[in-house]
């Protein structure tokens, strides 16, 4: 906000910089929305693919190795969408296509954005299926997903409405 020279405060209308500029900002920011990602996903990946070492592992039932099944491939998939969008900058580096590079980048994080509301939704429902039962999994499963889908969802569109 910048005063306006009478002691309010009025929103300064967008910067001052050029279609290539931006997409450079564009790219940075997206950049570092992913590293945050990645993180999160790649740390449960790897907790995911130990579980089958662990002794309990055997005592699972059907419907829980498949869940751990879906949930492997599911977030494997959701880091490999992650990486996507620097494997789009590498494939069309130098070709003058950044705003493209940006829109591509912001899709893919999008839909993996979904895909890791997934994974942690199908975390949770198979560790509370194993420790506590069938129902508390889809109850607690079910409580996570809207959470997210608000913090994820909701929450930016109200700021969105607001500003």
């Amino acid at each position: 906000m910048a005063d306006n020279g009478i002691g309010t405060h009025t929103r300064k209308e967008g910067r001052q910089e050029t279609r290539e500029e931006r997409s450079d900002r564009n790219w940075v920011e997206l950049l570092q929305e992913l590293r945050v990602m990645q993180t999160g996903v790649q740390i449960l990946t790897g907790f995911l693919l130990t579980l089958p070492f662990q002794y309990r592992f055997e005592d699972l039932d059907d419907y829980q190795r498949g869940v751990y099944l879906v949930l492997v491939a599911l977030s494997v998939l959701t880091t490999g969408m992650l990486v996507a969008p620097v494997s789009l900058h590498r494939a069309l580096f130098r070709k003058n296509l950044k705003a493209e590079i940006v829109t591509g980048g912001d899709r893919m994080t999008r839909i993996a954005l979904v895909m890791l509301a997934l994974v942690m939704t199908g975390a949770v429902v198979l560790v509370f299926d194993v420790v506590v039962g069938r129902a508390a999994g889809y109850v607690v499963g079910g409580s996570i997903l809207l959470v997210l889908l608000a913090l994820w969802v909701v929450v930016p569109a109200v700021v969105q409405r607001r500003a």
